[in-house]
């Protein structure tokens, strides 16, 4: 039986929800962390690479009844999507702003192309600040954070395993934007993803940053929406001091471009079941 990602547009999923919640409503939480009912999809349900952030945070997720679908997705952040994946050599670097962030504009429109955008929580994952006694969806390794968590990994769980568990035979790799502090959402996201796909025999660590079996490899990047200092050292940029990006960064940025370029390339010698 063939297997497809969810169509463009709205995704029906009661998985994580005590109740039926309408569109964009609250649909399950603890004191600390809560899920908005809203998963969405972009793209081509058969694509040959998934791009994933980790939630729709509140930019994408604001406002989602008025604002168009195809405008949702790393909305505010598209050029920063366009250099990930011109980094690992997926797209080409058509130069300029608006030129990157036309070709994402693009690429999420269409749902016969080569790619499809997500999450890897496709509901709006959400956090308590008790400080300022507001929920909110950013801050500091919300990823890490989420996924350490025994709701977020049920959570995240329950989303990979149907979203990921089975993938379309096209599907040769998957770009999870975001490490988390030290790698640890890498660490964590492995661990649930390897689950969901049944602990297939062929499962490695590739290196750092990457994993897989002999189907489709996973690989993390820095996150399109990262602050700081962060995206520019990926890039291997000179921070503005003069002073040198930092290693790892770097180093990962490379392990990433390696293991997307193998993925591309290699024979592949099973799929997913």
């Amino acid at each position: 039986m063939t297997c497809l990602l969810p169509a463009h547009g709205r995704i029906s999923c009661t998985v994580c929800h005590a109740a039926p919640a309408a569109f964009d409503e609250v649909a399950a939480g603890t004191p600390a962390w809560r899920i908005r009912a809203n998963p969405l999809s972009w793209g081509a349900r058969a694509p040959q690479v998934l791009v994933l952030g980790f939630s729709k945070g509140p930019t994408q997720a604001g406002d989602l009844a008025r604002t168009p679908h195809d405008h949702v997705a790393f909305k505010g952040q598209r050029i920063w999507v366009a250099r990930i994946l011109a980094r690992l050599g997926l797209i080409s670097d058509p130069g300029g702003t608006e030129a990157m962030n036309r070709e994402i504009d693009r690429l999420v429109a269409d749902p016969d192309g080569r790619f499809a955008f997500g999450s890897l929580v496709r509901c709006t994952v959400e956090r308590f600040d008790e400080k300022k006694g507001v929920w909110k969806g950013t801050g500091g390794d919300m990823l890490g954070g989420f996924v350490s968590h025994e709701f977020g990994r049920r959570v995240a769980g329950a989303c990979a395993e149907r979203h990921l568990g089975r993938l379309p035979a096209e599907t040769r790799l998957v770009v999870l934007m975001g490490t988390g502090a030290k790698g640890n959402y890498v660490d964590e996201a492995e661990r649930l993803i390897r689950q969901a796909r049944g602990r297939p025999p062929s499962w490695r660590r590739i290196n750092a940053v990457s994993y897989g079996d002999d189907s489709t490899t996973f690989v993390h990047t820095v996150h399109f929406a990262a602050q700081g200092r962060l995206r520019g050292d990926w890039f291997g940029e000179t921070r503005l001091d003069g002073s040198p990006p930092d290693p790892v960064a770097v180093r990962w940025a490379k392990l990433a471009a390696e293991a997307a370029l193998d993925a591309m390339t290699r024979p592949r010698l099973g799929r997913a079941a």
